[in-house]
């Protein structure tokens, strides 16, 4: 069965993006860069893909992303409708509508639609954001990779933003990077 993976950059204090849905102020790290354009380049969004020099690289990890509408519009804010033309893309929205065939509005309850998603054939699912729809798929994530990077904020978008329910994760690996940035992943217990 295939694996729902949070895979998302936060600052210290937990947050995924500033109070407006900005995220410019995190660090672009070569050595951050470098090892996860290498361990999974289908995250690199379709127009940095040539820049990255992975205009060719195939999916490793995942061929699905996941994402809530405040994580989709800043791309359709700069005409890009299709983020991810390279996988197969989901956005949960009970209020836009598509701007692109390429990409899949989705309005019903995100849990049984990712849990369908699961049962199909495929590489593993990745849950890109917002800190929303990680709190409604919280039950349904199997592991996380979260890349922490040594700033502060104060307030914004939350990991999580969702209602109380203890839902535990073992770490299964840990990286620190020189940039000060570390890699953390999980697994759901």
């Amino acid at each position: 069965m295939r694996k729902l993976t949070y895979y998302v950059a936060t600052t210290l204090d937990g947050f995924i993006a500033g109070p407006d849905g900005e995220f410019d102020f995190f660090p672009l790290e070569p050595d951050v860069l470098a090892a996860m354009n290498a361990e999974v380049p289908e995250t690199v969004p379709t127009h940095i893909r040539p820049a990255a020099g992975l205009t060719d690289a195939p999916n490793l990890r995942f061929d699905t992303v996941l994402m809530g509408r405040g994580t989709y519009e800043p791309a359709l804010k700069e005409g890009i409708t299709s983020p991810y033309a390279h996988l197969r893309q989901y956005v949960f929205s009970r209020t836009l509508n598509s701007a692109d065939p390429a990409v899949e509005i989705v309005s019903a309850d995100p849990v049984p639609f990712v849990r369908q998603l699961k049962q199909q054939a495929g590489l593993d699912i990745w849950l890109s954001g917002g800190g929303n729809l990680a709190g409604q798929l919280r039950t349904e994530i199997d592991d996380m990779v979260i890349k922490r990077y040594p700033l502060v904020i104060g307030a914004g978008i939350p990991l999580f933003d969702g209602p109380f329910g203890p839902t535990g994760f073992t770490v299964t690996g840990t990286r620190a990077f020189e940039s000060g940035t570390s890699v953390t992943t999980y697994i759901r217990t």
